[in-house]
């Protein structure tokens, strides 16, 4: 391992650029670029304070390993198969550490951030406390730029000299600048062009496999690569562990994303870390990560080869979840683990897949139960392992299997009544009970919320009297009082927002709604129940009806 030094002017060049030992590109093993704007500007002004940015490290092979281009033109939404390079055995460097940095210097001197290039201000660089910005860096759109901002990579890429650069700056200023200003853009201007010109400030270390093959194989990167990031929190295991999975499978990255978009279409959130795990738990593997699992060829060689099987698995559960539970956004999924056990089930057991019963009854008990919260990988591997022994899915002999693990499976009348607005679990609750609330929540517009029946407002004027003074200005219902279960219900955003319900009370609200929306929303139809003077006789009335709604899930 080697040490080189380049100046940033040269570094940017090289990024994307054949001409220098086949040029820097990314690994198809990082993750995709996650720095902001605000992120960026500070690393200017760290640069521009002359603070160090730490060594790279980057990876000479001639290895056909799947790359992908530097973002020039960086955007939200971007995806980076546009930016796949196709795999060849020429010489080329592969950054293994600093992808962030890098790609903020790139984005920064040679594209633009969201439409926006970096600008400075010229007339920045007063000394202030460490923590401050001292130098002023800021994404502008170039039409909206005006003095004292200017275009900063037109001053890194300027062939002219720095006196020439600052005079045409200065006179560029549509009012007399002070002497003391004048002297700061010609200190400004020199400073560029010494720390990003002139002095060899970008270091990487160099991992040789063309000179060297046998000194740093692939397996030897990829464990360096996890070295190097595991000390920080750029990536999670589940990343780490896929860096391993791409080094037999160059169509991962590609794949998994492809899988993840449409199982997320629909609202769910649904991640790289589940599927890994999801992975492991179908192949017999254990549900518990373990880095060894990734490093047998075998072990990934098998999801390669049984990744349609798998991604079918997943999906079907998937298409279940949605269409039998009713459960149809991330908001009312509180652990996708609880799938698992099914989609193992449905994997190895495809042909008793559509004749299992009660399901449903497992995944809406665990979930509101809080069975799989915590660490569960031992309690799936459990289910796994009676789902092999009966080869089916019997639900009373899972939920058996759960209790032994010392969880609890146990529904009660709190567990239904101690949910209130903000809930972890209150989004879940509300798909139970609106099985046929007509809403689909991918469409931002028509995503459900949870609304005050008796609005907050109304509720706030209700006071009683202060024993102290004799007012009334003491607050009767508390938030607790307010926000219980028993005066919410699931409304759109369209029903919920301007022209809606807002705070419009409830004896409004419902005078000319039909038996059919009450019933729904399990509202008591006596009509003086509906008034604020009658708020605490509603919560009871409600709470009978709420209880008759989750019967057959209340333990006896």
């Amino acid at each position: 391992m080697k040490n080189q030094k380049e100046t940033i002017r040269k570094m940017v060049g090289y990024l994307n650029n054949p001409e220098k030992d086949g040029g820097f590109w990314l690994p198809n093993i990082q993750r995709p670029f996650v720095w902001n704007e605000g992120q960026i500007e500070r690393l200017f002004d760290s640069i521009m304070r002359e603070y160090p940015i730490s060594t790279l490290l980057a990876w000479k092979t001639n290895s056909k390993i799947r790359r992908r281009k530097f973002i020039d033109n960086y955007r939200h939404g971007l995806k980076l198969t546009d930016f796949y390079v196709p795999a060849d055995d020429k010489t080329k460097m592969l950054v293994l550490d600093g992808q962030q940095r890098l790609q903020s210097l790139f984005i920064s001197l040679k594209g633009s951030y969201e439409k926006k290039e970096l600008y400075f201000d010229i007339l920045s660089g007063e000394l202030v406390a460490p923590e401050d910005i001292r130098f002023r860096f800021k994404f502008i759109e170039s039409e909206k730029a005006k003095l004292p901002w200017v275009k900063f990579k037109n001053l890194v890429f300027s062939p002219d000299e720095y006196n020439e650069i600052s005079e045409n700056i200065i006179t560029s200023f549509d009012r007399e600048l002070t002497t003391d200003e004048k002297k700061i853009i010609i200190k400004n201007v020199a400073r560029i062009v010494r720390v990003f010109q002139t002095e060899e400030i970008i270091i990487y270390q160099e991992l040789d496999s063309v000179d060297k093959p046998n000194l740093y194989t692939e397996d030897d990167v990829v464990e360096i690569f996890i070295r190097a990031n595991s000390g920080g929190t750029v990536l999670g295991k589940s990343d780490l562990l896929f860096s391993l999975l791409t080094v037999s499978w160059e169509d991962a990255d590609e794949k998994t994303q492809e899988l993840l978009d449409e199982l997320n279409k629909t609202g769910y959130e649904f991640n790289r870390d589940f599927i890994l795990k999801t992975c492991l738990t179908l192949l017999g593997k254990g549900a518990a990560y373990n880095v060894t699992k990734f490093r047998d060829e075998a072990t990934r060689k098998s999801i390669i080869d049984k990744w349609d099987r798998i991604a079918n698995a997943i999906k079907d559960v998937k298409d279940y979840l949605y269409g039998k539970t009713y459960i149809r956004s991330d908001k009312a999924l509180p652990s996708y683990l609880v799938l698992i056990p099914i989609i193992y089930f449905r994997y190895h057991y495809e042909n008793k897949w559509h004749h299992a019963k009660a399901i449903d009854d497992y995944i809406l008990r665990n979930l509101i139960s809080g069975a799989f919260s915590g660490s569960p990988d031992n309690m799936i591997d459990k289910c796994t392992k009676e789902i092999d022994s009966k080869q089916d899915f019997i639900v009373d002999d899972i939920f058996g299997v759960i209790r032994a693990d010392g969880r609890s499976l146990e529904i009660t009348k709190e567990t239904i009544f101690d949910q209130y607005y903000g809930a972890k679990n209150i989004h879940l609750i509300f798909n139970v009970w609106y099985k046929d609330f007509n809403y689909h929540p991918s469409f931002q517009n028509n995503s459900p919320q949870a609304d005050h029946i008796f609005p907050q407002s109304l509720l706030k004027t209700v006071k009683t009297q202060n024993p102290n003074t004799g007012k009334k200005d003491i607050l009767k219902y508390k938030w607790w009082d307010r926000d219980q279960i028993a005066n919410l219900m699931l409304l759109t955003q369209q029903e919920n927002g301007a022209g809606g319900k807002s705070a419009i009370p409830p004896e409004e609200w419902f005078k000319d709604k039909k038996d059919d929306y009450l019933d729904l929303h399990l509202i008591p139809k006596d009509k003086e129940l509906w008034k604020i003077e009658n708020y605490d006789n509603f919560i009871e009335e409600r709470k009978k009806l709420i209880d008759q709604k989750f019967d057959y899930l209340i333990l006896k």
